[in-house]
């Protein structure tokens, strides 16, 4: 037999109980196309019309429904295979079809072949055991080749069981050890059962062996086989290479089968042959010569065998897909979490402790060197962890960079873990030095359940990150309340500002010479469903740390825009409104064309418009930053520093962009006092303002003294509780109004 799916040659097809006078034709095979679809009819009819399987042609019959099928069936015979649609007028059609087929007709003989057009819809293993299908195959993976291939196969099994109808007995045994295999799990414990059947399918004792390749092995050396379930005598071999086998002849035969790539049959010994089974090659040694009736009986079971072996195969591989990191071979998320839980619910939990390692600036080297680098990396960490803790702990990858770890609290520490990234990586012959950022928690008086104790863990390496990279941190309850508070007020913000509850209010500014409102300032507020008011530095971190700032920050531009509009027409021509620009607002890329959007939309005067940025963001990449402002005075609009004093300035930089305005911080201001201190620093920003030739603005005034001491400076505009309140548009006009 050989099993590769583009070159199907049988033995006996070359034996001379096929051949017959020229003269006498052979009946065809006949194939049933059962197919809601017209079209895979034509291309069926297409790829197998002028075909012969063993010297005899294809005839064909046509149903396009589960019920013209049943009535074809009922009145043919001698139907050798069934290709059959899985999904015809209800989802579950085919099968249902495949019950009646066996069960009400007794048609045990024909060869079922399930085909679908859903890759993702797969008959249940129970479904394909119970049914006796013969085949399952989507549509898309059926070549000409690959299903001539087989619908070859399907009809070698059908010939085979008639050809045996009489030793009801052997087809029996052949069905019972079917499902008996079909039961097993996993490829060591189904190798088991298969020699078990042999031997009851013999009805005598027979010692072998099965071996097999690495997965996606092409290496065609028998040597390198693992033996993975052996009787009697061979079961002190299983778990080995074929190579530490000391019967050459043995491994002659097994080499004799692998390099011929069929079945090997002599006097003494047996090998068969399974290529391509769940990506591997597969040999069953026996040692037993066989008789040609037991030959025919192993040709039916061989492709029983593999039908069992391919399910059995993506069984295992799915469930490694499932549980465990491709790249690192490690446990992934999901594996991680059922041993946690375990872990949580056994006694050891007391000593036991959860850590995620974070590798500091990963992303910059996978940047920097490239992701197939990146990648070697990672397997160079997983081995050194590996190497440090071994069984000992629990290993795992749950992200692009960070790896888990479970274990006693003796071994999952942060001096062990970083004791892994002491010495250099060697990785493609480069030398790379890691650190890593650790979050940790101790499960003894973990009350949660798994997902909760990785989550709580996550907290810890935030909070870790946040701190300093390289550090570590332990969950403390005060964190989980933290955080979770934290997402709480980002969803209400969110939902606040979809249901319009919050609203822009204006601080005046004022000239104090004058006591004449020159401007505004446009802050935002936020009152809640109940009345209560969310102080600003509360919410607004919120909304920069979730995003949200960018649509909150481009209506409250908007918001001042259309203010300023209706003000001017009130006749406060000179009026200028100053709009704060949050870090993530200003560095998004679409910022100037809201900008520009808002100053259209609004028709607002853009010399009217100021944007205040802070100066511990003017810093952050001061060169896009002078490109940015640059593009902003092109449209006309004006530009200061808050809190200035308060950030690190180079007054090089600060030169260069080319700002209008430097506001002093309230905290500068507060050192003004009847007392102490006459505000040494915000005397020194309104001289630096001067020599750059720079306007200047004090905020937080809230007394006559602060105010003559900020003009004696030479500091003349402010704004604060002296002057005003930040006021609603309705309150600020009737302001205006009395001014």
């Amino acid at each position: 037999m050989h099993a590769n799916d583009d070159a199907l040659v049988f033995m006996d097809e070359l034996s001379g109980e096929h051949l017959t006078d020229a003269n006498t034709p052979l009946p065809s095979w006949r194939v049933m196309i059962i197919d809601d679809d017209p079209d895979v009819h034509s291309a069926t009819m297409f790829a197998l019309g002028n075909l012969e399987i063993q010297h005899r042609s294809l005839s064909f019959l046509h149903a396009y429904s589960a019920t013209e099928a049943r009535q074809i069936l009922e009145r043919e015979s001698n139907i050798a295979v069934i290709l059959l649609d899985v999904v015809m007028e209800q989802e579950d059609a085919g099968l249902t079809l495949v019950n009646y087929v066996r069960k009400t007709l007794g048609l045990h003989d024909v060869r079922i072949i399930l085909r679908t057009g859903q890759p993702g819809y797969a008959p249940e293993i129970d479904a394909i055991r119970d049914y006796d299908i013969n085949d399952y195959k989507t549509k898309s993976e059926l070549t000409r080749t690959k299903l001539y291939t087989t619908v070859t196969s399907a009809i070698r099994s059908y010939e085979q069981i008639c050809a045996i109808t009489a030793n009801q007995r052997g087809l029996e045994l052949i069905v019972n050890a079917s499902t008996e295999l079909m039961s097993q799990k996993g490829l060591q414990n189904f190798a088991a059962g298969v020699l078990q059947q042999i031997n009851i399918l013999f009805g005598r004792k027979v010692e072998g062996f099965i071996c097999n390749s690495e997965e996606n092995d092409n290496i065609n050396d028998v040597n390198s086989f693992d033996i993975i379930a052996g009787s009697h005598g061979f079961t002190h071999q299983v778990e080995q290479k074929v190579e530490r086998t000391d019967n050459l002849e043995v491994k002659q035969f097994l080499q004799e089968s692998v390099d011929s790539k069929r079945n090997v049959f002599s006097t003494l010994a047996s090998v068969l042959f399974f290529e391509n089974v769940g990506q591997r090659t597969i040999c069953v040694f026996l040692q037993t010569s066989i008789n040609e009736q037991e030959k025919r009986l192993l040709d039916v079971f061989c492709s029983n065998v593999t039908v069992g072996l391919n399910n059995v195969m993506l069984t295992s591989r799915l469930h490694k897909f499932a549980y465990f990191d491709p790249l690192t071979g490690l446990a992934n998320r999901l594996k991680l979490l059922q041993t946690l839980n375990e872990t949580i619910s056994a006694s050891n939990k007391e000593k036991s402790v959860l850590s995620l390692i974070d590798i500091d600036h990963f992303a910059e080297t996978n940047d920097a060197l490239g992701h197939q680098f990146g990648d070697m990396l990672l397997c160079a960490v997983a081995r050194r962890l590996l190497d440090h803790f071994g069984a000992a702990c629990h290993l795992a990858r749950v992200g692009g960079d960070t790896f888990a770890l479970l274990g006693h609290e003796n071994l999952v520490c942060p001096e062990h873990i970083s004791n892994v990234f002491q010495l250099p990586f060697n990785v493609d012959k480069q030398e790379v030095q890691l650190s890593s950022t650790i979050g940790l928690v101790r499960l003894g008086n973990y009350e949660g359940g798994s997902s909760d104790a990785l989550k709580d863990t996550n907290i810890a390496l935030k909070r870790a990150k946040s701190h300093q990279r390289s550090s570590f941190s332990y969950f403390t309850v005060d964190m989980g309340v933290e955080i979770r508070e934290r997402v709480r007020m980002m969803h209400a913000l969110r939902a606040a500002f979809e249901n319009e509850r919050l609203f822009v209010v204006y601080q005046p500014q004022i000239d104090m010479r004058t006591e004449r409102a020159v401007g505004a300032e446009a802050l935002l507020r936020w009152k809640t469903e109940d009345g209560q008011f969310v102080p600003p530095d509360q919410f607004i971190p919120i909304a920069e740390y979730s995003g949200l700032i960018v649509d909150i920050g481009e209506w409250v531009l908007r918001s001042a825009c259309f203010e300023l509009i209706e003000l001017h027409q009130l006749g406060f021509t000179d009026f200028k409104m100053a709009v704060n620009v949050s870090q993530a607002q200003f560095s998004h890329p679409l910022f100037l064309e809201s900008l520009k959007r808002a100053l259209h939309d609004t028709k607002a005067p853009a010399h009217c418009v100021e944007l205040e940025i802070t100066e511990s963001m003017a810093m952050t990449d001061p060169e896009l930053l002078i490109q940015t402002l640059f593009q902003i005075k092109q449209l006309g609009a004006q530009v200061s520093i808050d809190d200035f004093g308060t950030g690190f300035s180079s007054l090089s930089h600060l030169q260069k962009l080319n700002v209008d305005k430097l506001k002093i911080d309230r905290a500068f201001v507060n050192e003004i006092s009847d007392k102490s201190g006459e505000g040494s620093i915000a005397k020194m920003i309104v001289q630096l303002s001067q020599s750059l030739n720079i306007k200047v603005i004090a905020e937080g005034v809230e007394t006559e003294h602060q105010a003559d001491t900020l003009m004696s400076f030479g500091c003349h505009l402010a704004q604060g509780y002296l002057y005003a309140r930040p006021l609603t548009k309705e309150d600020l006009r009737s302001w205006l109004a009395k001014k």
